[in-house]
């Protein structure tokens, strides 16, 4: 892996929790609950869909890769029929927001990095990305905390529809996935009944996936499935490049540190580990070369 992209990498470590916050936060919760979306997965599928329009489940099912489709099916399009798009667009903005600003209270720093995120957010490449096009197109923010978590949003959505290339291209996107790195860092019971999937459903795609040699007979991750791991791993790294080609070393050092104490506050919104397979914020003052982001998902 590159030195560029291994900093890519370690920099998703830091923006990551800003955006994160808007499934883990009190706050977020009750701002989709204030409009009517008082279940979980109503305020997760609308919110993360909104930029989309009002979309069937069909395409997010797709666009999203990993959850049942019966899961989608329960929230879209219904969930249309009772709030607007633009008001989940705000309820998620806001709840987002509120949760930065109790974290975060330094205004004036807040501003500093929204200012230093949204530029790298303004340079994302969508063709092909769906999420990050509908989120790079929403208006930008006068608030610095609103536009803080958007320009996260944006940039964290771009590594996501890259990751979803590389799993389609080796062939593990969707359930297949899941079940993998439930062999390596997932909660395997947590993370099928979360992501909507049946006992059989898993078990049928354990079967394939010992079939294709990605899982011992025991269940256990296998060397090709580390394998597989890895090199999803090193396409999304390589694909996520495009916001950030063109910075030295010290730019990235420099965007690193002004991000790092914001990441820090939001990574205790959720839990290590936790269901997003998201690893601990680079610190780019103890750790100047990110050697401690781990290069792939690591075993717990």
């Amino acid at each position: 892996m590159g030195e560029l992209e291994h900093h890519v990498r370690a920099l998703w470590t830091l923006f990551e929790p800003i955006h994160a916050v808007t499934y883990f936060s009190p706050e977020s919760r009750e701002a989709f609950a204030e409009i009517g979306l008082t279940r979980y997965w109503d305020g997760y599928f609308a919110g993360r869909a909104a930029p989309l329009g009002a979309v069937i489940a069909a395409p997010v099912v797709a666009i999203f890769s990993g959850f049942a489709p019966f899961l989608v099916d329960r929230v879209l399009p219904a969930v249309w029929s009772t709030v607007t798009v633009g008001r989940v667009l705000d309820a998620r903005s806001r709840g987002a927001a509120a949760t930065l600003r109790n974290l975060v209270p330094d205004e004036g720093f807040v501003t500093e990095a929204a200012d230093v995120l949204a530029q790298a957010a303004a340079r994302v490449d969508t063709i092909g990305r769906p999420l990050a096009a509908a989120n790079s197109a929403l208006p930008v923010e006068a608030d610095p905390y609103r536009r803080l978590w958007q320009a996260a949003a944006t940039l964290r959505e771009h590594r996501g529809d890259g990751h979803v290339m590389a799993l389609v291209e080796d062939g593990i996107a969707g359930i297949s996935t899941i079940v993998l790195r439930s062999a390596v860092d997932l909660d395997a019971m947590s993370v099928r009944k979360s992501r909507g999937w049946t006992e059989e459903e898993w078990a049928i795609e354990v079967e394939k996936l010992v079939a294709r040699g990605l899982l011992t007979g025991q269940g256990d991750i296998s060397e090709h499935g580390k394998a597989a791991i890895e090199r999803a791993e090193h396409i999304t790294n390589r694909l996520a490049i495009g916001p950030w080609r063109g910075l030295n070393d010290d730019e990235i050092a420099g965007i690193a540190r002004t991000l790092a104490p914001i990441a820090r506050a939001c990574q205790t919104v959720f839990p290590f580990p936790n269901p997003i397979g998201m690893p601990q914020p680079w610190n780019p003052n103890l750790d100047p070369n990110a050697s401690a982001v781990p290069k792939s998902p690591q075993a717990i």
